[in-house]
């Protein structure tokens, strides 16, 4: 591998990996599967598995959420990142009363463009990094339980290309979950991410993919404009935030900082993230939502701020929902998503 071409990539896939992968940062690749392009996510909290609302963007999250409410709809999203970094996704779906409901999406990441120079730092052009996941999703209701349980699949076809190198994967999410109509209650589990490399970028050594468990539930209140949501992260990890990554800290300061109840506490706390809607009246829906591990990877010591929060809005007008969310990763910067789904029925 020639160094000096990537001596222009490597400062800002750190930066961007510092921003989306500080819960398990540098253990897989394929790291832009993590990135939240629903501003409906990224406004309660970046993780969010158990929040019915028929918009087919949701299948990306939880497979199993695709049902009969997200017919005909289609979903464009899009986040503009610093350093010209941008991402986005694109999904569309289709159901049928006896086979179930069928959705198709794109998830892209374009790092931008970079400049290409040799040992001596004499410029011989440019180059270009991008990363592709397709998504093909199907679920279905399980018939023995009443239309209350939903199983869903979603396969994900790779391609990753940093300069001349690239990468193919091929990756399978798994998702169930549970509504309770009359209650207004749902819940969820998914399993993010199982399968591996096809292709490695070099050799052929393939390195592990960022396979997640996650579980969360959702109340809506029955006599009042509120939905809570409460998700599960990294559920294949009793740990996170060890070994050295707690926000710049070591694991043995951190550790004599917070001891007994107070270390168990924050390492509970790390796999939780909060989101809350409000719905003051038809057509608006407020949002916000808490991520602590987001706040403890990515804060700095001497000042906070609102750094692992976030909070968005959406609005409905007939056929088109027009959504944005604004999610705080650091002092030095914060994301913007903003999102249009259509309804193609009407």
């Amino acid at each position: 591998m020639n160094v000096s071409r990537w001596r222009y990539v490597f400062p800002v896939i750190a930066c961007f990996s510092a921003a989306v992968r500080a819960q398990v940062g540098g253990t897989s690749v394929y790291g832009f599967l993590n990135l939240t392009p629903s501003p409906q996510v990224a406004a309660l909290g970046g993780k969010v598995i158990a929040v019915p609302d028929g918009n087919p963007a949701l299948a990306f999250y939880n497979p199993a959420l695709t049902d009969s409410a997200s017919d005909r709809r289609l979903s464009l999203d899009y986040v503009k990142y610093p350093a010209g970094i941008n991402f986005g996704y694109a999904a569309y779906a289709r159901s049928y009363p006896h086979a179930g409901t069928f959705a198709a999406g794109i998830h892209y990441v374009n790092y931008g463009s970079f400049t290409e120079a040799d040992m001596t730092g004499i410029i011989t052009g440019s180059f270009t990094a991008a990363e592709y996941a397709f998504n093909f999703t199907y679920s279905r209701p399980l018939p023995p339980y009443d239309g209350r349980l939903t199983a869903g699949v979603n396969v994900k076809p790779l391609l990753s290309v940093f300069e001349r190198y690239s990468s193919y994967g091929l990756l399978v999410d798994l998702g169930v979950t549970y509504r309770h109509p009359d209650r207004l209650f749902t819940a969820a589990v998914v399993l993010r991410n199982m399968g591996g490399q096809i292709t490695a970028y070099a050799g052929n050594r393939r390195e592990a993919v960022p396979f997640e468990i996650q579980a969360g539930m959702s109340q809506q209140l029955q006599h009042a404009p509120f939905r809570f949501s409460l998700t599960l992260q990294h559920l294949e990890r009793l740990r996170l935030g060890t070994d050295g990554e707690r926000g710049g800290a070591s694991a043995e300061e951190e550790n004599v900082a917070k001891k007994g109840i107070g270390l168990y506490a924050d390492e509970l706390m790390r796999h939780v993230v909060l989101g809350v809607e409000c719905m003051p009246f038809r057509g608006l829906i407020l949002r916000g939502g808490y991520n602590y591990h987001r706040r403890q990877e990515m804060k700095a010591p001497s000042r906070t701020g609102m750094v692992g929060f976030s909070w968005g809005a959406a609005i409905h007008l007939s056929r088109f929902r027009v959504e944005y969310a604004r999610s705080i990763w650091h002092l030095a910067g914060a994301s913007n998503h903003f999102s249009i789904c259509i309804d193609m029925a009407k």
